[in-house]
């Protein structure tokens, strides 16, 4: 590995590095640069014109000197579109950098409108326009973030035209250049201090009508990705109806012009008004004709028989009720006497048929009384043989007896006899 041409021992002079970065520059040769005219000076009496060559998308600048001839040959604004063709040159004795044109074109509005084209196209390509990423701003926002130039007729147009529908809107205005070199690098920052502002909730980017040259800044890609990347619903109002530029595909609203945009970023104070009373009617309207359907159905409710006069259906009842029990009463009543006679006959009888009924007829009962105590029902002569004790039971008591002898009955049987 060679060593280093310097080291802290061997360091090269200032004029050796200025002539090292001249030789390195002075290689590139003529070259064709394209860029933002700013800062013309083009004093009389001399023979070379000074002007800034500004890059639109980036913030980045270079002089450029040129033969008062040429800005002669070809006027110049600030804000022009040119093509230079120039050798880079540094100045040894100044240690700068410049450009030393020997050609100059403006850029045309066709070539303007056709870059514009090609960005449009990359842009939608990328899905920068894609509806769905637009937002749709509050209805009432606390405060209008009001990007435009100072004193302009389009912010007039914004503040009156939003204060007229709604008196009481806040708006926090951010005074830019609206064409130029200048444009937009400050239309960018005040869009970013709007961003950061937690009270603005809606942002309106107004300007005037111009030409085309006046509203490219409103085409630039710069802005146009500021605007996508911005979080607050932005709201573009460039010039008149015919105007479009590429701000109006970014922005998530489109107002024809700043007029239009101060009637969309806050509604109409009158019509919200007119629609509050309309809904309070309607609603007036639908709490009467409930209470009306309601008060009509506990109307027919009560015109029910049943809630007209409730205690005579209950008496009707209570009646029905006393009927009923006087007739269970008096079924009872009759099946217990039906019972009661036929168990009276019953008993009848069986007091005929029972054996007191039969002794009191003369009839008795004899019984013998075994050894153990006990008598036993006497049912032939046989069990009664001669000297067994007999028990005689009659209707009105019972007598004892021995038996002496045994007699045969006439139907040739054997009796006995006490």
């Amino acid at each position: 590995m060679s060593e280093p041409t310097t080291s802290p021992e061997k360091p090269w002079p200032v004029r050796t590095v200025a002539r090292k970065i001249a030789d390195w520059i002075n290689r590139l040769g003529d070259i064709w640069v394209e860029g933002q005219v700013t800062q013309i000076s083009n004093r009389p009496g001399t023979g070379t014109a000074f002007l800034t060559l500004r890059d639109p998308a980036a913030d980045v600048s270079m002089t450029v000197t040129c033969a008062t001839g040429l800005l002669r040959e070809q006027p110049l604004s600030d804000g022009t579109r040119v093509v230079v063709h120039a050798r880079p040159a540094f100045f040894i004795g100044r240690g700068t950098l410049s450009l030393r044109a020997d050609e100059i074109r403006a850029v045309g509005i066709g070539e303007l409108l056709a870059r514009i084209e090609r960005l449009r196209k990359l842009l939608a390509a990328e899905g920068i326009f894609d509806p769905r990423r637009k937002r749709r701003p509050p209805f009432l926002p606390h405060t209008v973030g009001l990007v435009t130039g100072r004193a302009s007729a389009a912010e007039k147009d914004v503040l009156t035209n939003a204060r007229a529908r709604w008196p009481a809107v806040r708006f926090r205005v951010e005074n830019v250049a609206v064409q130029g070199a200048l444009a937009v690098p400050q239309i960018v920052d005040a869009l970013s201090a709007l961003d950061r502002d937690r009270n603005v909730q809606v942002i309106v980017i107004a300007r005037g009508g111009g030409s085309v040259e006046d509203l490219l800044p409103f085409s630039d890609e710069t802005l146009c990705r500021a605007v996508a990347d911005c979080r607050t619903p932005v709201l573009s109002a460039i010039g008149h109806e015919q105007d479009t530029p590429l701000l109006d595909h970014v922005a998530d609203v489109r107002c024809s012009t700043p007029t239009d945009a101060g009637k969309r970023v806050v509604p109409d104070i009158a019509e919200e008004s007119a629609r509050v009373r309309q809904l309070r009617d309607r609603a007036r309207r639908a709490l009467h004709g409930w209470v009306d359907r309601e008060r009509r159905l506990l109307a027919a409710l009560c015109s029910r028989p049943v809630l007209a006069d409730p205690l005579t259906p209950l008496e009707q009842r209570s009646a029905q009720v006393d009927a009923l029990v006087e007739r269970s009463r008096r079924a009872v009543r009759g099946l217990v006497a039906t019972e009661r006679s036929a168990l009276d006959h019953t008993r009848a009888r069986l007091t005929t048929l029972g054996p007191a009924a039969t002794l009191a007829r003369g009839y008795a009962v004899v019984q013998r009384v075994a050894e153990d105590g006990h008598p036993r029902v006497l049912r032939s002569t046989q069990e009664a043989p001669e000297g067994a004790r007999l028990r005689v039971r009659v209707a009105d008591g019972a007598v004892h007896a021995t038996v002496s002898r045994r007699e045969p009955s006439a139907s040739g049987g054997s009796g006995a006899e006490a």
